[in-house]
């Protein structure tokens, strides 16, 4: 393992390696899923851990930019950006300790995308040392740029196959001055989508987070999860954690809230509703929805799948993918949440209760294909956050077309023609 401490010794590092043939895999914050930081058990690549660049280099208010290298902890810059009455609005699980390199590298999502967009849409500028061990410097604040490739989007998303990001120009934006966060219960999925459309209509684009749970979902993080509660009274079959954020101060982004579930109750879209008070209550609900693939550890194996299928097909989706997997394996249990705003499902297989782990772990792959065979059909993702790193490289041919194959195979021969970095992810 290295642990260089500046572009110029990533530079170094990966040009020695690159005159001796060794491959290298970058580290971030070691936090994916999906196992694109993870060496081969060849014993003979290198792993570069990226968790000394670690400086922000600088935030620029008029800009509404901030400079960061790439072992920089996401939290951190959510704190900085907040400090200089700014946010940073990607936001994750992982936020602790993942870094900012991994969430460009792997395109992360997370809980805002839905107003922010993916990571790739947070980025202005990067820096990034290429195979040959040249360093690209792309570190411009400049929100219009026409002058041919956007040569920015070809590292970001692509697990550090094609280069490593060393530091990167982010977007931030004014520090909403007011912000609502509500719990809704509901009878089915429809209903969270009209009343997504409801919310729409009266808040406009204020809604930052739009998370579906389901009541198995929150039962399990009841149970698992210390100081935890249901926010409603009664039981639901489905649920929705909405936040919204104005830069406007003052109850009028409540009241429009207010409204919206109003209609909503008129309408019999939902069935109950809280709107936190406090920081602390708001808190305590986003402590539930966090704390899922934490809960799901107690309740034995699950095999997990991050998908996206277009959002008017998600309540199909659910019915007919859950009856799937409940055919083919009696007495699983579907645990299925996610950024239902954006169409991203996290629609997890549960072991039955009382089964062995090892056993039905074993069965992941009978499991994946039975669930993204299915998201084909609606013409969706297998990965619509997480990447594909060794995980999914070789599924992943099941689904996209030979032309998509041999372009991605072509733009790592064209840019790694030695295959020195992170061999064996994304492609063949």
């Amino acid at each position: 393992m290295v642990s260089p401490a500046s572009t110029t010794e990533v530079s170094e590092i990966v040009r020695v390696c690159a005159s001796t043939g060794v491959s290298i895999v970058p580290q971030g914050g070691n936090t994916g899923l999906c196992g694109g930081a993870i060496p081969d058990e060849s014993g003979t690549e290198v792993l570069l851990t990226l968790n000394r660049l670690n400086r922000i280099r600088d935030i620029d208010p008029a800009s509404n930019t901030m400079t960061v290298e790439a072992g920089c902890i996401l939290a951190d810059i959510q704190v900085a950006a907040l400090e200089a009455d700014r946010l940073f609005p990607l936001s994750l699980a992982a936020e602790g300790s993942c870094q900012i390199g991994g969430n460009l590298s792997t395109n992360a999502g997370g809980t805002a995308v839905l107003r922010y967009g993916n990571a790739r849409d947070l980025v202005l500028g990067l820096e990034v040392v290429l195979p040959d061990g040249q360093v690209w410097d792309g570190l411009r604040k400049l929100r219009k740029d026409n002058t041919g490739y956007d040569l920015k989007q070809v590292f970001i998303g692509s697990e550090g196959t094609l280069g490593i990001i060393t530091a990167a120009v982010l977007r931030v934006f004014p520090r909403p001055r007011s912000v609502v966060t509500a719990f809704v219960g509901m009878r089915d999925v429809a209903a969270a989508l009209d009343l997504l459309d409801q919310t729409r209509s009266k808040c406009g684009d204020a809604i930052t987070g739009f998370e579906l749970i389901s009541r198995r979902c929150l039962d399990f993080c009841l149970q698992h999860i210390p100081d935890t509660r249901d926010p409603l009274g009664e039981r639901h079959p489905w649920y929705t954690l909405i936040e919204l954020q104005s830069g406007i101060a003052g109850p009028g982004l409540q009241e429009s809230v207010e409204e919206a579930f109003a209609a909503a109750f008129e309408a019999d879209i939902i069935q109950d509703a809280t709107i936190a008070q406090s920081e602390a209550q708001a808190l305590a609900m986003w402590k539930l929805r966090e704390s899922l693939p934490e809960a799901e550890l107690h309740e034995g194996g699950s095999i997990k799948h991050d998908v996206s299928v277009p959002l008017p097909d998600i309540p199909e989706f659910l019915k007919k993918t859950t009856q799937a997997v409940e055919d083919a394996i009696p007495g699983v249990r579907v645990v299925a949440f996610g950024h239902l705003g954006d169409g991203n499902i996290h629609f997890n297989v549960g072991q039955p209760e009382g089964a062995d782990r090892a056993a039905y772990l074993a069965r992941w792959s009978f499991v994946n294909e039975i669930v993204h065979d299915i998201v084909a059909t609606y013409n969706g993702s297998i990965s619509a956050e997480h990447g594909l790193g060794r995980l999914k490289r070789d599924e992943v041919r099941r689904y996209k077309t030979e032309l998509e194959l041999e372009l991605m195979s072509k733009l790592k021969t064209a840019l790694d023609p030695n295959g020195i970095l992170n061999p064996g992810k994304v492609v063949r």
